[in-house]
């Protein structure tokens, strides 16, 4: 079943968010200080591909400059990208076949304003550590 949604994700709006968040990250790249934002416009762009199957789980190691970083990212790149998530999410509810997908886009929303300090792993491996 994971892959059937991941497929009809892809099609609908996984490649387009992917392209959002590589494109995110190649202009928070271009700096020496916005490589760790882009790096992890990278890392939500590759779930945002491909989501079924993975989840978002908070990083116990990350302290205070994560909390930053996830106040800088909101502002340059978090809000937008939220905002992207959120009118496809509403665009796939609307048909009875898009609402798992359209809960998979509001599922993305938080990750999007807040990316720093999370990790995504399989679903069934929810507690894995590093």
């Amino acid at each position: 079943m994971k892959t059937i949604l991941n497929v009809i994700w892809l099609i609908l709006c996984g490649f387009w968010m992917f392209l959002g968040y590589m494109l995110a990250g190649l202009l928070l790249c271009i700096t020496i200080i916005g490589i760790p934002f882009g790096l992890a416009a990278f890392r939500i762009g590759i779930y945002a591909l491909w989501p079924f199957g993975h989840m978002a789980v908070d990083r116990h190691d990350a302290g205070a400059p994560s909390c930053i970083g996830n106040v800088l990212w909101l502002i340059l790149a978090g809000w937008w990208l939220a905002l992207g998530h959120l009118f496809t999410g509403i665009a796939l509810c609307i048909t009875i076949i898009g609402i798992p997908l359209g809960l998979a886009n509001f599922k993305l929303i938080p990750l999007s304003l807040m990316p720093l300090g999370k990790e995504i792993v399989p679903t069934d491996q929810p507690f894995a550590t590093r």
